[in-house]
């Protein structure tokens, strides 16, 4: 798996501002992270990164918290 500074480092991204960069890299990332999954494998894919992002930042988010 590539770490977020080969993506950050893409050529195609790297002339770009620094934020933007940051997103293009990360959507880049997700994107390679995701490919060839099925509609229900990224759905799960979503749910399980939000399930731990919101432990570990103790996020509570109405009724749509898992």
């Amino acid at each position: 798996m590539r770490s977020l500074n080969d993506y950050m480092n893409n050529p195609a991204i790297i002339n770009e501002p620094m934020p933007l960069r940051e997103v293009h890299a990360i959507r880049l990332m997700i994107y390679d992270e995701t490919k060839g999954m099925t509609p229900d494998e990224v759905t799960a894919y979503y749910m399980n990164s939000f399930k731990e992002a919101s432990e570990k930042y103790n996020l509570k988010i109405g009724a749509t918290a898992v």
